[in-house]
C-alpha cells in the first residue's frame, strides 16, 4: 500500500471515530458501486449522511475542503442516489458532509466537519 493510500485510510479511521464521538452511527464504510465509492455513510437521529473524507499532511497545497469541486459534488450526489436505491429506507433528511483531516507526521491531528455541502 502506498503512502497516499495509507494516509487516506488513516484519515477515514480518524473521521469515523470523530463522527461516532459526535453522535453519528456509522452505517457503511468505503461503499462501492459502478459510479465510485462513498467514504462513510452515517446516521444521526433520523438523518442519513454521506461523508466525503479529505486527508492531507499539511495545507501547503491548499485546505482539504478546496478539493471539493462542483464536479466532485455532482459525483457524490450520484453516489448518494445509488446508495439510497440499493438500501431503501425512510429518513427525515439526507445530506452530504465533508470531513477534512490534517494529519502532520509529528504534530497533533486537526479535524473539521462541514455539514450539508449539498
Amino acid at each position: 500500500m502506498g503512502a497516499k493510500d495509507e494516509l487516506g485510510r488513516r484519515g477515514e479511521e480518524l473521521a469515523a471515530a470523530f463522527l461516532a464521538h459526535g453522535g453519528y452511527r456509522i452505517v457503511a464504510r468505503n461503499w462501492r458501486c459502478r459510479q465510485g465509492e462513498i467514504d462513510i455513510v452515517a446516521r444521526r437521529g433520523d438523518d442519513l449522511v454521506f461523508v466525503e473524507v479529505k486527508t492531507r499532511t499539511s495545507v501547503s497545497h491548499g485546505h482539504p475542503f478546496e478539493a471539493i469541486t462542483v464536479r466532485k459534488l455532482a459525483r457524490l450526489r450520484r453516489l448518494a442516489a445509488a446508495w439510497c436505491g440499493a438500501n431503501p429506507g425512510r429518513y427525515a433528511g439526507i445530506r452530504i458532509d465533508v470531513v477534512a483531516v490534517i494529519a502532520p507526521r509529528n504534530a497533533p491531528v486537526s479535524i473539521e466537519h462541514l455539514e450539508g455541502v449539498f
